[in-house]
């Protein structure tokens, strides 16, 4: 029997600037020096962010959401190539042996898409499987390593899921309302990839599971409009959260004979410091659990459907055998799975 594992993982960043040159470069005068959203930049749980399209040297607000997406497709591609290369070399695996390529982004359009433009780059196989994963938002890596799993148990052969996405290009027209300040304060550039191979040494993927609360679908929403790509987030988050997630957690332990007791390891996705204390306490946990997840905004910030795969890869680090990967976005949909360490 074919079990669909985690074998390679790969990260690729843009330069980081710390979160105080951003407020004192940028976002200062962004805000007209308001004392709410210094408060919340503060807050944030952000030391540092990375950006293609650094605020501070070049003032996106008021461009085209057309001359958005031109910069999205110029600056996609090289760091989901640099994820994907570093991901198959810590795998082992070559790029011709690939059968399926997924691709999950909700930060940017391009026609040919990111996954016909990397295969290319990447020299890959002409009759690669493609998947393209829009607009899941935070959580897109698990439903994508989900579909992933299923392909590799399927066919027995290897295949790569890339998360890019890249916030910076998005920067809106100033504003004083108080979800613009809290998205501006957390979302940050990178890519990740992971190559799931049938069996060998890694995590295997054991199971998934979804909720999805369709009473609070305008609790966290994506807008295209003219001045590219407006995050819309609801104080109550949190809430929302805390309630779904023990029953989540605990349907897919249980699937699999296991309590929270038996995980080791919690990658939880940082959506920021209030998300992760409501997850916290919605599953009972110390908050020293949650360690990893703080480090990752801490170092990196909100890379959206990125971070999760950031989380894991720092508990590959530190050892973590039993890993829940949990992550949250627009529906409001949570999502988990299960990973065991093989091998």
């Amino acid at each position: 029997m074919v079990t669909p594992t985690i074998a390679g993982l790969g990260v690729a960043l843009p330069p980081a600037t710390s979160q105080d040159a951003l407020w004192q470069g940028y976002f200062h005068r962004y805000f007209n020096g308001s004392a709410l959203a210094k408060r919340i930049f503060g807050n944030a749980g952000v030391d540092q962010r990375h950006t293609v399209l650094n605020p501070v040297s070049e003032d996106y607000s008021g461009e085209s959401t057309g001359t958005r997406m031109r910069r999205y497709a110029a600056e996609v591609v090289p760091l989901g190539k640099s994820a994907v290369v570093a991901a198959l070399a810590d795998a082992g695996v070559e790029p011709g042996a690939i059968g399926l390529l997924a691709v999950a982004t909700c930060t940017g359009y391009t026609t040919p898409g990111l996954d016909i433009l990397l295969a290319r780059d990447l020299d890959l196989d002409p009759g690669l499987r493609r998947l393209m994963i829009g607009h899941m938002g935070c959580y897109a890596a698990l439903p994508g390593l989900a579909s992933v799993a299923d392909y590799v148990a399927a066919s027995g052969k290897p295949a790569v899921l890339l998360c890019a996405e890249l916030p910076s290009v998005h920067v809106q027209p100033p504003t004083t309302q108080v979800d613009q300040i809290v998205s501006h304060a957390l979302f940050s550039d990178g890519a990740a990839a992971v190559v799931v191979t049938p069996g060998g040494r890694g995590y295997a993927i054991e199971g998934f599971a979804a909720r999805t609360d369709p009473a609070t679908a305008d609790h966290m929403t994506w807008e295209v409009t003219d001045h590219g790509f407006r995050m819309g987030l609801s104080p109550n988050v949190p809430d929302v959260l805390e309630e779904h997630i023990a029953p989540l957690v605990d349907d897919l332990l249980g699937a699999h004979g296991l309590d929270r007791s038996d995980v080791d390891g919690w990658a939880l996705h940082p959506g920021g410091p209030g998300i992760l204390a409501a997850a916290a306490k919605g599953l009972g946990l110390p908050a020293s659990a949650l360690d990893a997840s703080r480090a990752v905004l801490r170092e990196h910030g909100n890379c959206s459907s990125v971070t999760v795969l950031l989380v894991l890869e720092a508990l590959r680090s530190a050892g973590a055998s039993t890993v829940l990967a949990a992550a949250f976005g627009p529906g409001l949909t949570l999502y988990g799975g299960l990973l065991r360490k093989v091998g």
